[in-house]
């Protein structure tokens, strides 16, 4: 008697949607590597790497646990290149101890001027903050907060507040004179001189149009790259606060590239998410509230944390400025 083994047929139907996973993971992969800011989508898709790194993986093990060699070969490799570069973000860098003026620099994105200003300046005097920089500052906000006492605790200010959420504003321990750090952009962008006692730092509190609005990205593209570059012969600059970016897109690529250094990374605090404030399955949260220092500042620590009002969470530096 012979007998002969029938193979059951492969789904022809959970092969075609590998496929369409792979194609789209590929796809996403090559925006985010060749740096591509393309249409507000694309940008949007970027700022979902991690996600995408973590899914594509999973995907990719799927299929090549079903035998679909080429499509879990592809998959697992060009995951495997994301990991390369989302993972590091996880892992502080090796940095030698820092000599100079220590500074304590907060950013937080007050949502139109509804933040709960008591929490602020209660978070201001625990955490001894010198420098607070604040984006969607408005007229209203700017009394809530000298009601609440930040007036006596950052006595030193450049606000260019706002009604709605084009306001922006910096406060310091230490005395400020305003600079003009940015071109003209639709959303104010404070610049300010803080006269530390050793070494000067100039410090913008950024907040560029984001980059999903209905009119596009270019506005966003043109503030990014309207942020100053380091400044090798002067003072030292700093950039915090909203930058509607994350460390996948292209612009931030560029800063980063002129000698900035994220301090979250730094510190292996660079996957943690800033927006929104309460995470949740949707919209995914992402980390686009930065504080990006000179390459010579070491960074020591970086903490965020909720703002009760804000749909922003908070993010709160200590480096060390070197001496002159």
């Amino acid at each position: 008697m012979v007998t002969t083994e029938v193979k059951p047929s492969r789904n022809g139907f959970a092969t075609f949607l590998l496929v369409l996973c792979a194609l789209a993971f590929v796809t996403a992969a090559l925006v985010r590597l060749l740096g591509i800011d393309g249409t507000r989508y694309m940008i949007a898709a970027t700022s979902l790497t991690p996600y995408i790194t973590v899914a594509g993986l999973l995907v990719g093990l799927f299929a090549l646990f079903r035998k679909r060699w080429v499509v879990g070969l592809t998959m697992t490799l060009v995951g495997v290149v994301l990991v390369a570069n989302v993972a590091p973000r996880a892992f502080p860098d090796a940095r030698a101890n820092g000599v100079g003026q220590q500074v304590r620099l907060m950013t937080s994105n007050l949502l139109v001027g509804i933040a709960d200003a008591e929490f602020i300046v209660q978070e201001v005097r625990k955490r001894r903050i010198d420098v607070l920089a604040m984006q969607e500052l408005t007229p209203q906000m700017v009394g809530d907060l000298d009601r609440a006492g930040l007036n006596q605790v950052l006595p030193n200010r450049v606000f260019l507040d706002e009604p709605g959420g084009s306001g922006s504003g910096i406060a310091s321990r230490f005395p400020l004179s305003r600079r003009n750090l940015t071109p003209p952009g639709t959303l104010q962008q404070a610049g300010a001189l803080v006269d530390l006692p050793g070494r000067d730092i100039e410090v913008v509190s950024v907040h560029p149009l984001p980059p999903v609005v209905t009119a596009g990205p270019e506005a966003w593209q043109r503030e990014l790259a309207g942020l100053p570059a380091p400044d090798s012969t002067g003072a030292i600059r700093v950039l915090a606060g909203d930058f509607n970016a994350t460390l996948d897109h292209v612009g931030m690529t560029r800063l980063l590239n002129k000698g900035y250094v994220d301090a979250a990374d730094q510190v292996g605090k660079g996957l943690i998410h800033t927006w929104p404030a309460r995470s949740g399955f949707w919209p995914p949260p992402v980390t686009i509230d930065h504080v990006l220092v000179d390459s010579k500042i070491l960074v020591d620590t970086v903490d965020v944390f909720d703002v009760p009002g804000s749909d922003h969470r908070a993010v709160v530096t200590q480096f060390v400025v070197p001496g002159p």
